[in-house]
């Protein structure tokens, strides 16, 4: 996993909890989010914000399957983000949530309610694999996810993560094709909206 130095506090953190924090008028430094926390809430005059490093949790899918969710927490001035995210070789994949709470909110509150949102969500399979050679299937008529993109052709492409599975355009077409002739509705909503 790739580390970076927070220039900050001088820790050498996770790539995924930096953020490249400044102005046109200040220089820009890459901060963990224990320290760009601190900033902000300076900025801010939020000088009752307290935030804390979290660490991963195990959480089993309804297969009996052990996801390791990661935490990351900002504060942006009148609002904090709360994102729990998986990780493979290093990079973020699979499933990834993200909750919008109050800065003035207990955070240990915020990430209560993540985590029942998390295990609600690894409750239902959308996806099956009947073991017939066909491949991965549209369990019962209904599939949620997230949008993604793959950069693997050189070209951005959409993709879909469904189940905590990354699976490209072309694929999940073939998947739909099945229901030639049907209807569907799509309904795109923000990543902090629940499915």
């Amino acid at each position: 996993m790739q580390q970076v130095h927070c220039e900050g506090c001088g820790k050498d953190v996770p790539g995924y909890d930096v953020t490249h924090f400044g102005s046109i008028d200040n220089e820009y430094r890459d901060l963990c989010s224990l320290c760009f926390n601190t900033e902000v809430a300076k900025l801010s005059g939020l000088d009752n914000f307290n935030s804390a490093r979290l660490e991963p949790i195990g959480i089993s899918d309804c297969n009996g399957e052990l996801h390791q969710f990661h935490f990351v927490t900002r504060l942006l001035v009148s609002m904090v983000t709360l994102e729990a995210f998986e990780l493979q070789e290093g990079q973020r994949a699979g499933y990834e949530f993200q909750m919008i709470g109050d800065p003035e909110e207990d955070q240990f509150d915020l990430l209560g309610r993540m985590v029942k949102r998390i295990r609600k969500t690894l409750s239902v399979k959308h996806l099956a694999d009947d073991g017939d050679g066909h491949g991965l299937r549209i369990a019962d008529m209904m599939v949620r996810g997230r949008i993604g993109c793959d950069y693997s052709e050189g070209v951005p492409a959409p993709s879909i993560v469904v189940d905590g599975q990354e699976i490209s355009w072309e694929k999940f077409g073939s998947m739909l094709s099945s229901f030639e002739g049907w209807q569907f509705r799509l309904e795109i909503l923000d990543r902090s909206d629940e499915l």
